[in-house]
């Protein structure tokens, strides 16, 4: 089996204060060993000061990079360990700026000369060939280092730039969208619920003595007013690209919406043994009641239908709307079809759960089961 290490070595060296310890690991290495090899023609004490000289100044390197490579020139003659001067000249490359390059080429040239001078007694034609080479090797790849760092950080920051932009650009034709559907709903649907709401009205003034028509044409327009501040509400909400604030639809009580449906013509049984609920609950129990009675009427219009509301032992609240087979040619009424779906996610979100279905007597039954949500806001609030 594949261990996966949780750090890994990459990640690990890419922190600088690991990488930072471990060139000044390997210079102290370095160093008891020139101590010890007697790298150079000088006391040991003299090499062992002059390279815990140039390692300590290797610690600072990425903020004092001059001092390093000074420092590391200095200690490479005495000591002869070279290794805090390919470290001082590599950390000049990265950090130091770039109009100083030439006077650190010199210093680490004069480091490598200075070696070549204490151990030999003098400076021979590949002493002085050499020095430039390894000198500049060093600066070069710490150069081409800060190089491919300024290029990554360039390229990351114009890909963080475009994906903003990217990301705004979908936002405004969101909200351009949102802007477009919003009117065109105003511009359609308001105006026809405005014009009903007005008819209804009128009717009902008019209804010379025939209470019947009186009632009905009070119920529709009643109706068509909740729709239209219902959908001004949605038009709301379109516009701002915001869920609106929790609470914004009123409490509503399953008696209103059989009284509604009985003053429509439809036969409605209410049975409310449940009581007084709490906001959150009752606000999900009053759209369970009126999906059930929506669809009741739509699908199966002139069949008796019965709403339950019960307690259960629990804590939750169970609610079902019954209905018997149609006795006329369901309703051409457009529909969604998203209506269940809809309120079954609501029921998810709280907690709940729903289920319809045939109810074995050619019937159909609409079943939701409720939690007790003694908190106010609920899902429903963020439709």
């Amino acid at each position: 089996m594949k261990i996966q290490m949780p750090v890994s070595w990459r990640a690990l060296f890419a922190d600088p204060r690991v990488a930072d310890g471990a060139v000044v690991l390997v210079c102290l290495l370095l160093t008891a060993f020139a101590v010890k090899g007697h790298w150079v023609s000088l006391p040991r004490p003299v090499i062992a000061l002059a390279g815990l000289a140039g390692t300590a100044a290797q610690w600072t390197r990425r903020t004092r990079p001059h001092l390093a490579a000074l420092a590391g020139a200095v200690a490479y003659p005495l000591s002869g360990n070279p290794a805090p001067l390919l470290a001082g000249l590599y950390a000049a490359g990265v950090h130091a700026p770039r109009r100083h390059l030439w006077a650190l080429a010199g210093t680490g040239w004069a480091g490598i000369a200075g070696w070549s001078w204490i151990d030999d007694g003098h400076l021979g034609t590949d002493d002085l060939m050499i020095g430039p080479v390894i000198t500049g090797l060093a600066l070069g790849v710490g150069v081409y280092t800060a190089t491919r760092r300024a290029l990554q950080e360039s390229l990351r920051e114009r890909a963080e730039r475009a994906e903003a932009a990217r990301v705004l650009r979908e936002e405004q034709a969101r909200a351009s969208e949102r802007t477009r559907i919003a009117r065109e709903m105003h511009d359609v649907l308001a105006h026809k619920v405005s014009l009903i709401a007005l008819h209804a009205g009128a009717l009902e003034l008019h209804a010379d003595g025939r209470p019947v028509l009186a009632q009905t044409a009070g119920l529709i327009r009643v109706t068509a007013r909740d729709a239209l501040q219902e959908l001004r509400t949605v038009l709301g909400v379109l516009q701002e690209g915001e869920a609106p604030a929790p609470l914004t639809e009123p409490v509503g009580d399953p008696q209103e919406l059989v009284w509604a449906a009985t003053q429509a013509g439809n036969s409605v049984t209410l049975c409310d043994d449940a009581g007084d609920l709490p906001p959150g609950t009752a606000r999900v129990v009053h759209r369970v009641v009126r999906e059930g009675l929506t669809n009741a009427r739509k699908h199966a219009p002139g069949a008796p239908a019965t709403v339950t509301v019960q307690r259960h032992t629990d804590g939750t609240v169970g609610v079902t709307i019954d209905n018997g087979p149609p006795t006329g040619a369901p309703l051409d009424l457009p529909g969604s079809g998203a209506g269940l779906i809809g309120l079954a996610e609501r029921l998810r979100l709280v907690g709940g759960h729903l289920h319809s279905g045939p109810d074995g007597a050619e019937g159909w039954r609409l079943a939701a089961v409720v939690p007790w949500i003694e908190h106010s806001a609920t899902p429903e609030g963020r439709s």
